[in-house]
Protein backbone atom coordinates (compact mmCIF):
# COMPACT_ATOMS: atom_id res chain seq x y z
CA UNK A 1 0.00 0.00 0.00
CA UNK A 2 1.19 3.51 -0.81
CA UNK A 3 1.96 5.96 1.97
CA UNK A 4 -0.98 8.25 2.66
CA UNK A 5 0.14 10.39 5.59
CA UNK A 6 3.59 11.12 6.98
CA UNK A 7 4.01 13.23 10.11
CA UNK A 8 7.66 13.98 10.85
CA UNK A 9 9.03 15.83 13.88
CA UNK A 10 5.84 17.80 14.46
CA UNK A 11 5.81 20.27 17.34
CA UNK A 12 2.47 22.07 17.58
CA UNK A 13 0.01 23.65 19.98
CA UNK A 14 -2.22 26.64 20.60
CA UNK A 15 -0.62 30.03 20.09
CA UNK A 16 2.77 29.96 21.76
CA UNK A 17 1.80 26.98 23.92
CA UNK A 18 3.31 23.67 22.83
CA UNK A 19 1.29 20.46 23.28
CA UNK A 20 2.91 18.09 20.78
CA UNK A 21 6.69 17.68 20.68
CA UNK A 22 8.63 15.96 17.90
CA UNK A 23 5.75 13.64 16.94
CA UNK A 24 6.28 11.32 13.98
CA UNK A 25 3.99 8.69 12.52
CA UNK A 26 3.02 7.31 9.13
CA UNK A 27 -0.11 5.76 7.71
CA UNK A 28 -0.60 3.86 4.48
CA UNK A 29 -3.71 3.78 2.30
CA UNK A 30 -6.43 1.77 4.01
CA UNK A 31 -4.49 1.31 7.26
CA UNK A 32 -5.87 1.84 10.77
CA UNK A 33 -4.27 3.36 13.87
CA UNK A 34 -5.26 3.53 17.54
CA UNK A 35 -3.98 6.76 19.09
CA UNK A 36 -3.75 6.12 22.83
CA UNK A 37 -2.65 7.83 26.02
CA UNK A 38 -3.97 9.28 29.25
CA UNK A 39 -6.11 12.42 29.34
CA UNK A 40 -4.35 15.60 28.27
CA UNK A 41 -1.38 14.03 26.47
CA UNK A 42 -2.17 15.56 23.06
CA UNK A 43 -4.30 13.00 21.24
CA UNK A 44 -7.02 15.43 20.21
CA UNK A 45 -4.40 18.08 19.50
CA UNK A 46 -2.78 15.76 16.99
CA UNK A 47 -6.07 15.31 15.14
CA UNK A 48 -6.84 19.02 15.04
CA UNK A 49 -3.26 19.67 13.93
CA UNK A 50 -3.88 17.38 10.98
CA UNK A 51 -6.97 19.47 10.25
CA UNK A 52 -5.02 22.74 10.43
CA UNK A 53 -6.56 24.11 13.62
CA UNK A 54 -3.39 24.54 15.69
CA UNK A 55 -0.11 26.37 15.28
CA UNK A 56 2.60 24.24 13.71
CA UNK A 57 5.92 25.29 15.26
CA UNK A 58 8.19 22.73 13.63
CA UNK A 59 8.08 19.59 11.53
CA UNK A 60 6.36 18.46 8.35
CA UNK A 61 3.09 16.80 7.44
CA UNK A 62 2.93 15.11 4.05
CA UNK A 63 -0.32 14.02 2.41
CA UNK A 64 0.23 11.71 -0.56
CA UNK A 65 3.62 13.33 -0.93
CA UNK A 66 2.33 16.92 -0.86
CA UNK A 67 2.64 19.51 1.90
CA UNK A 68 -0.43 19.11 4.10
CA UNK A 69 0.57 22.04 6.32
CA UNK A 70 0.23 24.40 3.36
CA UNK A 71 -3.48 23.62 2.95
CA UNK A 72 -6.20 25.55 4.81
CA UNK A 73 -8.71 23.45 6.74
CA UNK A 74 -11.43 23.44 4.08
CA UNK A 75 -8.96 22.22 1.47
CA UNK A 76 -7.78 19.43 3.76
CA UNK A 77 -11.34 18.17 3.86
CA UNK A 78 -11.53 18.34 0.08
CA UNK A 79 -8.18 16.56 -0.16
CA UNK A 80 -9.63 13.58 1.70
CA UNK A 81 -9.53 14.10 5.48
CA UNK A 82 -12.81 13.37 7.26
CA UNK A 83 -13.02 14.54 10.88
CA UNK A 84 -15.46 13.40 13.56
CA UNK A 85 -14.82 15.85 16.44
CA UNK A 86 -15.42 14.94 20.04
CA UNK A 87 -18.01 17.75 20.31
CA UNK A 88 -20.01 16.43 17.29
CA UNK A 89 -21.09 19.96 16.26
CA UNK A 90 -24.72 19.35 15.37
CA UNK A 91 -26.64 22.18 13.68
CA UNK A 92 -30.05 22.90 15.18
CA UNK A 93 -31.26 24.47 11.92
CA UNK A 94 -30.43 21.45 9.73
CA UNK A 95 -32.25 18.15 9.45
CA UNK A 96 -30.39 14.86 9.53
CA UNK A 97 -30.54 14.63 5.76
CA UNK A 98 -29.40 18.23 5.32
CA UNK A 99 -26.37 17.55 7.54
CA UNK A 100 -25.36 14.96 4.96
CA UNK A 101 -26.21 16.71 1.71
CA UNK A 102 -24.57 19.98 2.80
CA UNK A 103 -21.11 18.40 2.81
CA UNK A 104 -21.52 15.66 0.19
CA UNK A 105 -18.70 15.16 -2.28
CA UNK A 106 -18.57 12.69 -5.18
CA UNK A 107 -17.58 9.15 -4.28
CA UNK A 108 -18.86 5.81 -3.04
CA UNK A 109 -20.50 7.26 0.09
CA UNK A 110 -23.98 8.52 -0.75
CA UNK A 111 -27.07 9.25 1.30
CA UNK A 112 -28.65 5.83 0.51
CA UNK A 113 -25.44 4.09 1.55
CA UNK A 114 -25.42 6.04 4.82
CA UNK A 115 -29.05 5.02 5.43
CA UNK A 116 -28.01 1.40 4.93
CA UNK A 117 -25.16 1.79 7.44
CA UNK A 118 -27.26 3.71 9.97
CA UNK A 119 -30.94 2.71 9.58
CA UNK A 120 -31.80 4.77 12.65
CA UNK A 121 -30.70 7.93 10.84
CA UNK A 122 -32.93 7.03 7.92
CA UNK A 123 -35.86 6.89 10.34
CA UNK A 124 -34.89 10.31 11.73
CA UNK A 125 -33.97 11.96 8.43
CA UNK A 126 -36.44 14.82 8.93
CA UNK A 127 -35.44 15.60 12.52
CA UNK A 128 -33.16 18.50 13.38
CA UNK A 129 -29.71 17.97 14.85
CA UNK A 130 -30.73 19.06 18.35
CA UNK A 131 -33.65 16.61 18.36
CA UNK A 132 -31.38 13.55 18.32
CA UNK A 133 -30.13 11.48 21.21
CA UNK A 134 -26.40 11.43 21.98
CA UNK A 135 -25.98 8.13 20.18
CA UNK A 136 -27.90 9.36 17.14
CA UNK A 137 -25.79 12.52 17.06
CA UNK A 138 -22.63 10.43 17.06
CA UNK A 139 -23.97 8.30 14.22
CA UNK A 140 -24.75 11.48 12.29
CA UNK A 141 -21.30 12.94 12.99
CA UNK A 142 -19.69 9.80 11.53
CA UNK A 143 -22.14 9.72 8.61
CA UNK A 144 -21.45 13.38 7.82
CA UNK A 145 -17.71 12.72 7.72
CA UNK A 146 -18.26 9.75 5.40
CA UNK A 147 -20.22 11.97 2.99
CA UNK A 148 -16.99 13.89 2.35
CA UNK A 149 -15.77 10.56 0.90
CA UNK A 150 -12.50 10.71 2.83
CA UNK A 151 -9.32 8.74 2.34
CA UNK A 152 -8.60 9.17 6.06
CA UNK A 153 -11.27 9.20 8.77
CA UNK A 154 -10.31 10.85 12.09
CA UNK A 155 -12.46 9.65 15.00
CA UNK A 156 -12.08 11.58 18.27
CA UNK A 157 -13.55 9.67 21.23
CA UNK A 158 -16.44 8.21 19.22
CA UNK A 159 -17.74 6.12 22.15
CA UNK A 160 -17.63 8.81 24.84
CA UNK A 161 -20.71 9.02 27.05
CA UNK A 162 -22.77 6.53 25.07
CA UNK A 163 -24.88 3.65 26.31
CA UNK A 164 -23.28 0.19 25.98
CA UNK A 165 -25.73 -0.92 23.28
CA UNK A 166 -24.84 2.16 21.17
CA UNK A 167 -21.12 1.59 21.80
CA UNK A 168 -21.47 -1.94 20.45
CA UNK A 169 -23.37 -0.70 17.40
CA UNK A 170 -20.72 1.93 16.63
CA UNK A 171 -17.93 -0.58 17.19
CA UNK A 172 -19.50 -2.80 14.56
CA UNK A 173 -19.71 0.14 12.14
CA UNK A 174 -16.09 1.20 12.68
CA UNK A 175 -14.88 -2.38 12.36
CA UNK A 176 -16.78 -2.69 9.08
CA UNK A 177 -15.16 0.52 7.80
CA UNK A 178 -11.69 -0.68 8.82
CA UNK A 179 -12.17 -4.15 7.35
CA UNK A 180 -13.34 -2.75 4.01
CA UNK A 181 -9.94 -1.09 3.62
CA UNK A 182 -11.31 1.65 1.39
CA UNK A 183 -10.01 4.38 3.67
CA UNK A 184 -7.54 4.77 6.49
CA UNK A 185 -8.83 5.35 10.03
CA UNK A 186 -7.30 6.94 13.13
CA UNK A 187 -9.21 6.28 16.37
CA UNK A 188 -8.64 8.33 19.51
CA UNK A 189 -10.30 6.49 22.37
CA UNK A 190 -9.92 6.43 26.16
CA UNK A 191 -10.95 2.77 26.22
CA UNK A 192 -7.65 1.45 24.92
CA UNK A 193 -8.68 -2.18 24.56
CA UNK A 194 -11.68 -1.16 22.48
CA UNK A 195 -9.54 0.96 20.15
CA UNK A 196 -6.93 -1.78 19.82
CA UNK A 197 -9.59 -4.32 18.92
CA UNK A 198 -10.64 -2.12 15.98
CA UNK A 199 -7.25 -1.23 14.49
CA UNK A 200 -4.04 -2.71 13.11
CA UNK A 201 -1.43 -0.33 14.50
CA UNK A 202 -1.09 1.65 17.73
CA UNK A 203 0.79 4.73 18.91
CA UNK A 204 0.87 5.86 22.53
CA UNK A 205 1.44 9.49 23.49
CA UNK A 206 2.74 10.79 26.80
CA UNK A 207 3.23 14.49 27.50
CA UNK A 208 2.89 15.23 23.83
CA UNK A 209 5.51 12.73 22.68
CA UNK A 210 5.30 9.29 21.10
CA UNK A 211 6.49 6.80 23.71
CA UNK A 212 5.40 3.49 22.19
CA UNK A 213 4.56 1.97 18.80
CA UNK A 214 3.24 -1.53 18.23
CA UNK A 215 0.85 -3.67 16.27
CA UNK A 216 -2.55 -3.30 17.95
CA UNK A 217 -2.93 -7.04 18.46
CA UNK A 218 0.49 -7.29 20.11
CA UNK A 219 -0.18 -4.38 22.47
CA UNK A 220 -3.58 -5.80 23.34
CA UNK A 221 -1.88 -9.01 24.47
CA UNK A 222 0.86 -7.16 26.39
CA UNK A 223 -1.17 -6.36 29.50
CA UNK A 224 1.75 -5.04 31.58
CA UNK A 225 2.86 -2.54 28.94
CA UNK A 226 -0.69 -1.48 28.20
CA UNK A 227 -1.42 -0.88 31.88
CA UNK A 228 1.82 1.02 32.36
CA UNK A 229 1.20 3.30 29.41
CA UNK A 230 -2.51 4.01 29.66
CA UNK A 231 -3.53 2.78 33.11
CA UNK A 232 -5.96 0.17 31.83
CA UNK A 233 -7.78 -1.33 34.80
CA UNK A 234 -9.47 -4.29 33.17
Amino acid sequence: MAELLAVEGVTAGYGDGVVLEDVSLALREGDSLALLGRNGVGKTTLLVTLMGLTRLHRGTMRWRGGDLAALPTHRRSRAGLGWVPQERFMFASLTVEEHLTAVARPGPWTVPRVWALFPRLAERRGNFGNQLSGGEQQMLAIARALMVNPSLLLLDEPMEGLAPIIVQELMNVIRELVDEGGMAVIVVEQHAKLALSLTRQAVVLERGRVVHRAASEALLRDHDTLHRLVAVAS
